[in-house]
């Protein structure tokens, strides 16, 4: 991935070794998307929100996956802003705004992160408060909610998209009703969170619901640090009319949310073996469907057996790969992973013919007993293969790592 990292005006000579960042700190990760008409009044309301620098050292940090002139606007914009202010500027938007948020985290240095959007929808006086709340109560991760008393949706025009974020809350909660115990806005993108409590490599972000990944993406085994913050307080909040420019929120977005829950319910390996189970059931659909259709076209019902089979095989691999690998599927081409996908659905077949004889002949079993407990062996044989065999976790070095420019290694990221 293409990156350009460049600091604006408060930045230090990127030849000099950074100081390290200062207790209390604060770096606002702030992703952004052709939001050009909303930055001069964003970083005009944010100087006038936060105390002064030596009361709360903070750095604002856009992660931009612009098409426009965003970066070029935030520059002119920051000239008389009293806090420093980077630009993290990527050519290929990998994540979506989640993505985005999650490279902002592997360069901030401070004890504290704010994640806010840039629209004005998220109101910037409340970025103390947040990192307050957290300081007096120990929270790791503090949520800035809609659904709490003091709190509001009223930004959301229209009876639709209320619908629709309210739904979405209902469904997201009910997924995860343990990790979302006592955050009533799972889909907030306003919150605040110490750096020290969630490892940006854990997460998988895709589209623009970030901390619905940081409340829900399992933890690390033990030993390793934390995958997710453990304590959570909220703040209220009125989410107001957007600023300037057009919502994101698209139809698209709505289909790669849907992906992401799947995705996340399905992170542990009985869910995963759960979700193979379930998937393979609804590969019957299609596959009746096609023997129905090269019957009723007059093809002789064995070929037409073994050709409505790869018509459920192919089923399951589309939805195997959305809704159960997504993660794992960079380390093989898709030739590849359908080839191997493929030759596993249909050794299914040849295994299982041998085993109800074994099971029959040799242990006495009745033939639908024998058919159960092949089709369960079977099935678990399966699910293991194509763990290991098509989805292998990739454990090359620098794998799925994203390129840093030179500055950024260089450690241009103004800490203050």
């Amino acid at each position: 991935m293409s990156e350009d990292l460049w600091p604006l005006p408060a930045a230090i000579d990127p030849d000099l070794s950074l100081p390290p960042a200062a207790t209390g700190s604060v770096t606002l990760i702030i992703p952004t998307f052709n939001e050009a008409g909303n930055i001069a009044e964003l970083l005009r309301r944010l100087g006038d929100a936060l105390p002064a620098p030596g009361y709360l050292p903070c750095t604002v940090l856009f992660v931009d996956d612009s098409t426009d002139d965003t970066p070029a606007v935030i520059e002119k914009a920051a000239a008389d802003h009293p806090f420093p202010v980077a630009v993290l500027h990527r050519e290929t938007a990998e994540g979506g705004l989640g993505g985005a948020v999650v490279e902002g985290l592997k360069r901030a240095d401070t004890d504290w992160i704010v994640v806010m959007d840039a629209d004005l929808q998220h109101p910037p006086h409340l970025v103390p408060e947040l990192v307050g709340e957290g300081e007096r109560t120990g929270a790791d991760l503090v949520v800035a909610s809609r659904y709490i008393s003091g709190g509001s949706r009223a930004g959301l025009a229209g009876g639709y998209r209320i619908a629709v974020s309210r739904g979405a809350t209902w469904l997201t909660k009910g997924l995860f009703p343990r990790a979302l115990r006592g955050i009533s806005d799972p889909m907030s993108g306003f919150f605040a969170m110490r750096r020290s409590a969630v490892t940006a490599e854990a997460l998988k972000p895709l589209g623009y619901k970030i901390l619905l990944e940081l409340a829900v993406r399992p933890r690390l085994p033990r030993g390793g640090a934390p995958g997710r913050p453990a304590k959570v307080a909220e703040v209220p909040f009125v989410f107001q009319d957007r600023y300037s420019g057009e919502s994101k929120s698209t139809a698209r977005e709505g289909l790669r949310f849907l992906a992401h829950l799947a995705a996340l319910r399905s992170a542990t390996p009985l869910a995963r073996l759960v979700g193979f189970g379930l998937i393979g059931l609804s590969g019957f659909v299609p596959n009746l469907a096609a023997l129905w259709l090269l019957t009723r076209g007059g093809m002789h019902y064995l070929p037409a057996e073994i050709l409505a089979n790869q018509a459920g095989v192919l089923w399951n691999f589309l939805l195997i790969e959305t809704l159960l690998f997504r993660d794992r599927r960079r380390h093989r081409r898709r030739a590849d992973r359908i080839g191997r996908f493929a030759l596993l659905a249909n050794a299914d077949l040849l295994l299982r013919i041998p085993l109800i004889a074994l099971f029959v002949a040799t242990f006495g079993m009745e033939v639908l007993p024998a058919t159960a407990l092949a089709l369960a062996t079977t099935f678990v044989l399966r699910f293991a293969a194509t763990e290991a065999l098509v989805y292998l976790p990739r454990t090359s070095r620098g794998a799925g790592r994203p390129t840093r420019s030179r500055a950024a290694q260089k450690g241009t990221f103004p800490c203050v």
